[in-house]
């Protein structure tokens, strides 16, 4: 795990380190050719310089973020972004983790992006990469 990464987890509280490390660990495993860093304070995963999955926590629990999760057509993917192509699910236990689910989604991440990496040189507009 990126040593960025494992510090980010190892700031949070015992129940909160247990989701971090196994969504960490998931992605890791899956996604070994990504990049993975703290970007705008929390942990981001990437492909080519394109941001593919973080998390990070919100009101409602350990949010677990993709950037082109709508387009995967994933049920438990639902909290839609209004603006780009983000889907996001909450997690508030360890226990709630699908690692199934996840392996897929991350899989999808893989053959579904959106070129999130160039959106400001396209002054917002969102160009589809696979």
């Amino acid at each position: 795990m990126n040593a960025e990464i494992q510090a980010y987890n190892n700031k949070q509280i015992i129940e909160a380190k247990e989701i971090c490390d196994l969504l960490a660990t998931t992605i890791d495993s899956e996604l070994t050719e990504a990049e993975s860093k703290i970007w705008h304070a929390h942990p981001v995963w990437f492909l080519n310089n394109n941001p593919i999955v973080g998390y990070s926590k919100q009101k409602a629990g350990w949010r677990l973020m993709f950037w082109s999760g709508a387009d995967f057509k994933e049920e438990k993917l639902n909290v839609k972004g209004k603006k780009f192509k983000d889907a996001s699910i909450f997690y508030t236990t360890v226990e709630q983790i699908c690692t199934s689910d996840l392996k897929r989604w991350l899989k999808s991440s893989r053959e579904i992006q959106w070129d999130y990496k160039n959106i400001v040189k396209r002054k917002g507009q969102l160009v589809r990469l696979n």
